[in-house]
């Protein structure tokens, strides 16, 4: 009966630790990523204005249907890459995420203190290379040092009524996210 009873104990206790390392293991074998999803709307290497969020029809999960989103897609393995917009007065922020979607870096219109976003995101060695001679337009622009080879940038604009729509649907359209040369 004793040997049962830590038989049975033991089973419980093997199948829980299974258990738990399976659901943490599960993101690092997902192919389902969040920078994969991000393909759906369109080429790397430029923003994409994402359709309205409606109720039941969000192109991704848990959009604000106040905000209109662009997204872009990169990789760092060829260089830093330029992401450059003129946003409307209202609310506006941007993020940098990983592959996975995890965030690695945002800004937004307080904290920047200006409608013009000027960032760069580079990896820690491009950066030290970079620091040999930097080019002049760097001056101007937020530097942010990330250890990430791929992942997307995420614009989002505030929209409190549908008379501001097309303006922030415009900015969105003509927001870059590029190369640097």
């Amino acid at each position: 009966m004793n040997r049962t009873l830590l038989y049975v104990i033991g089973g419980l206790m093997l199948a829980g630790i299974i258990h738990i390392a399976t659901v943490i293991m599960i993101p690092y074998f997902a192919t389902a990523d969040a920078y994969s999803s991000m393909r759906q709307f369109g080429r790397d290497g430029a923003f994409h204005v994402l359709p309205e969020a409606r109720a039941g029809h969000e192109p991704l999960v848990d959009l604000d249907p106040q905000m209109l989103y662009g997204v872009c897609r990169f990789s760092l393995e060829d260089g830093p890459i330029q992401v450059t917009a003129d946003l409307p007065d209202t609310f506006w922020s941007v993020a940098v995420f990983d592959r996975r979607g995890r965030n690695a870096y945002s800004l937004n219109d307080r904290s920047a203190g200006r409608t013009e976003v000027d960032l760069v995101v580079i990896t820690p060695v491009q950066m030290a290379q970079l620091r040999r001679n930097p080019p002049e337009e760097l001056e101007t622009a937020i530097v942010v040092e990330l250890p990430i080879e791929t992942g997307f940038v995420l614009l989002r604009v505030f929209v409190p009524d549908d008379t501001m729509l097309p303006r922030a649907r415009d900015a969105l359209a003509t927001a870059d996210c590029s190369a640097m040369l």
